[in-house]
């Protein structure tokens, strides 16, 4: 057996094979006793099929002698180790594994472990958990097992440290390819880093399947999996979130109700509500009954559809499901969501009847959510008769219930009685928060004391050197009438007397203005511009940064007092100031705009708002139409018609009958300008009732937009008499109104009315239509009516030259009337539509006329 030598830069060393534990060190200084190796690795060093490729590996440091024992290599390896050469450690034992599995056993059972634990936790210390992981897979192979060398504490802490830093960090790829390596030696890969780290990290990444990965690693898996879901859920990113759900149902072995209970309550995060209902119905059809947490969790998403809640309630019941208290609070908060007081009540009876039974414990939220019920509904008496039951069953009232309590008196007006409200809750010792402050301004406002607002709000802040609104400075409605009149004493003139206790509250309780507080104080400004930026002023050296609401409101405050500019100007600001305006925001400008008459603005506005892709409200189209109580051009009518098909097609149901009122008025114009009656229309109107109006002001619309270049044709079919001839007196208008303005008339006016059969009861219609019409057109405004293609005869009363004129183009009148019905060759045999015309030599004439 050959010696392996090892050559060291200043001295050397020859070991014995056969007295492998024995070391003999040349004389040397202390700090050349450690072993110094030159050569280099790799990350990751190739296997070798050969011992003799180990002298190619370690050059300048080792010449091999491939007939040595295996206790020769175990004792080389020892040393290796201990200096920190792990890599070359599983590079010797990866030869010998590959010439015999034999000497690798043996190789495993005589390397020193404890030298290469030491060299392992020295690797460690260098930070080089990578190659560590990938050493100690590499070694296992041949029969040292890892777990051993790296399961004691110091190593387990250098470890936890740094995949701790690869986990919160781009790295946590490599740390969990890392991990996976370590669970199947056993390692306990828990103790490493907090797996909800892991999990956020990988949600923040967006990268679903190493969140997946990571969570099969672990026990419990079940709960990483909820984890994942919930991450994804409230990051919104439901692609994600189905991505994790299918891969549970391929994880687990069996349903896991909280899993499924996670992935409905991620739904209603999402707002995708309809597909929670497809999760509960697939558990159905796989005859898995859900448990009471995932019914409640349904139940909860889907509280704002009160019908659905109630089917899934129903159906609880039918699978044996016991409802639990939470189930009851569900239930109230839909009815209360829904406004359905008379079921919530219902509900709330049968709670109690099961809390005397024993069956349930009502509890805070109960009585909070039942007491909310009768304050929106503003039954402030079983409000507070539900306080009682509450106090009586020793339930304590909290921040919440006192809040609700307040608001249902306040939301009735009761200002007294919601301060009474108040002063028990701090008689109580219940410490109240910002909301309960701005209810009480609130309904100070909502009660036009302002004074008593501004009071409030000065007391509540605690201190006597700040300034205080005297109540006879400030006027019920409009506001201060005088802001630079203060009263300095206002903090001790309070509600009732100079003993109230809110000096005392401010003292005992934190109370930080909200911009919630400077909103509702905004609305005691009336019409006081300058108090109302003064506050809003305050609230910005306070840190608050205005909303949306709180500009809508100074823009209300502004265009109060009739400035128009000013209102428009603050507007503006709010672009300047980083706070988009919203559809609140414009449509109370373009309020302001409207009861000013400043009609041109308002629509301006509201064309911006379009470009700012911000959506109008029913409010904002209601406000446009109701700006003008009566046409003046037909520009003016055209703008209202477009508004009015742009509201329908958002779906709001516009107010047809004032519209229609005000179109009727303008066609009418047209008698009017000819001194004829005017009563017409009124006289008919009682024909028309159950058509829907919309279809008229349809009908209206899409002769008035659509400006025909050829000829000019009204298409009467299925339209009453009186719809009929309003049609045409608006084509009538609006021919005048342009020729008014310099176009020319080139056509006549054809007004096509259908088959007039008789004997139909669409005949008769369309007959009683023709007979509204050529009375209107001939009787009332003196034009030459004919059937359209026939030549006129000879004694109709008209200027003669009007009908030598129409006998003139009644070739011309036949071509188009041809290319209005549709007949394209002779051979072809149209329906036969009767029609009336108009000549352009009668039409002329009638536009020529004075008024």
């Amino acid at each position: 057996m050959r010696d392996l030598v090892i050559v060291f830069p200043s001295s050397s060393l020859i070991t014995n094979p056969h007295h492998h534990h024995r070391r003999r060190y040349a004389t040397a200084p202390e700090h050349n006793r450690k072993t110094k190796y030159t050569s280099s690795l790799t990350k990751q060093l190739p296997s070798l099929s050969s011992a003799n490729h180990l002298s190619n590996h370690f050059p300048d440091a080792v010449r091999w002698t491939p007939d040595g024992s295996v206790e020769y290599y175990a004792d080389f390896a020892s040393k290796l180790a201990e200096d920190g050469r792990i890599q070359d450690v599983a590079l010797i034992a990866e030869t010998l594994a590959a010439e015999s599995g034999a000497n690798a056993a043996r190789f495993a059972s005589m390397i020193d472990s404890q030298l290469l634990s030491k060299g392992i936790a020295l690797n460690l210390r260098q930070g080089k958990v990578e190659s560590v992981v990938y050493t100690l897979k590499r070694i296992e192979k041949v029969g040292i097992a890892p777990l051993d060398l790296v399961n004691d504490d110091s190593s387990v802490k250098l470890m936890r440290k740094q995949f701790r830093a690869m986990a919160n960090s781009v790295q946590v790829e490599k740390a969990i390819d890392l991990m996976e390596i370590l669970a199947g030696f056993g390692f306990k890969i828990k103790d490493l880093v907090d797996p909800f780290d892991v999990i956020k990290v990988c949600v923040d990444i967006s990268n679903p399947q190493l969140a997946l990965r990571y969570a099969c690693l672990l026990p419990h898996t079940e709960i990483l999996l909820c984890r994942i879901i919930l991450g994804f859920g409230k990051k919104g990113d439901m692609v994600s979130v189905m991505t994790a759900y299918e891969a549970c149902k391929q994880i687990l072995d069996a349903p896991n109700m909280y899993i499924y209970r996670t992935m409905i309550d991620v739904c209603g995060l999402c707002g995708d509500y309809v597909k929670s209902r497809y999760i509960y119905e697939d558990l159905l059809k796989e005859d898995i009954k859900p448990n009471i947490y995932v019914m409640n969790s349904l139940m909860n998403v889907n509280s704002h559809d009160l019908g659905y809640t109630l089917k899934v309630y129903k159906n609880m019941q039918k699978l044996n499901v016991t409802a639990d208290m939470t189930s009851y609070n569900i239930l109230l908060k839909t009815c209360c969501l829904a406004g359905r007081v008379d079921l919530a009540q219902d509900i709330y009876k049968e709670a109690k009847r099961m809390e005397s039974s024993g069956l349930l414990k009502l509890d805070a939220f109960t009585y909070c959510t039942i007491i909310k019920v009768f304050a929106d509904a503003k039954m402030w008496k079983m409000a507070l008769k539900v306080k009682e039951d509450m106090q009586s069953v020793g339930v304590t009232p909290n921040t919440h219930t006192w809040s609700s309590l307040i608001s249902a008196c306040a939301n009735a007006g009761l200002v007294e009685q919601a301060n009474h409200l108040f002063e028990e809750m701090l008689a109580s010792g219940c410490e109240p928060n910002s909301q309960c402050f701005n209810i009480l301004l609130h309904a100070c406002v909502e009660a036009c004391q302002y004074d008593r607002a501004f009071r409030l709000f000065q007391s509540w802040k605690g201190s006597s050197t700040k300034e205080a609104f005297n109540a006879d400075d400030i006027s019920s409605k409009g506001g201060i009438s005088n802001p630079n009149n203060l009263n300095h004493h206002g903090t001790r003139s309070l509600l009732k007397s100079n003993s109230s206790p809110y000096i005392q509250a401010s003292n005992r309780f934190f109370f930080k203005p909200t911009t919630a507080t400077y909103n509702v104080l905004l609305k005691a400004c009336g019409t006081d511009y300058y108090r109302g930026k003064e506050l809003m002023d305050e609230m910005k050296s306070l840190g608050l940064a205005p909303n949306q609401i709180t500009w809508s409101t100074l823009i209300d405050i502004c265009g109060g007092s009739g400035d128009v500019e000013g209102a428009v100007r603050i507007l503006r600001t709010m672009h300047s100031d980083g706070t988009r305006p919203d559809v609140v925001a414009y449509t109370t400008a373009i309020k302001i705009c409207a009861e000013n008459k400043s009609l041109k603005l308002a629509f301006s506005l509201f064309e911006e708002m379009r470009r700012y892709q911000i959506k109008p409200n029913w409010v904002t189209y209601n406000t446009l139409l109701k700006a003008r109580s009566k046409y003046g051009s037909l520009l003016e009518v055209r703008q209202c018609l477009a508004i009015y098909q742009d509201m329908r097609k958002a779906g709001y149901k516009p107010n047809d009958h004032f519209l229609k009122e005000l179109i009727e008025e303008w066609c009418e114009g047209v008698i009017q300008e000819n001194s004829q009656s005017q009563n017409k229309a009124s006289d008919q109107e009682g024909t028309d009732f159950g058509r829907p109006v919309s279809l008229l002001i349809e009908k209206v619309a899409s002769h008035l937009q659509e400006r025909t270049s050829g000829h000019l044709a009204v298409d009467l079919q299925g339209l009453t008499k009186v719809e009929a001839r309003l049609v045409v007196l608006a084509v009538l208008r609006m021919i005048k109104e342009d020729y008014t303005r310099g176009d020319v008339l080139k056509d006549d006016l054809v007004m096509i009315l259908g088959t007039c059969e008789a004997n139909t009861d669409s005949g008769k219609q369309e007959i009683d239509v023709k007979d509204v019409l050529v009375k209107l057109l001939k009787d009332e405004l003196s034009l030459v009516v004919l059937p359209a293609g026939q030549r006129p005869v000879l004694d109709i009363t008209q200027d003669a030259r009007c009908v030598d004129d129409a006998d003139q183009n009644t070739e011309h009148t036949s071509e188009i009337t041809k290319s209005i019905i549709g007949i394209s060759s002779p051979t072809r045999r149209p329906a036969i539509l009767e029609r009336l015309m108009v000549t352009k030599a009668s039409l002329h004439k009638w536009l020529q006329r004075k008024k």
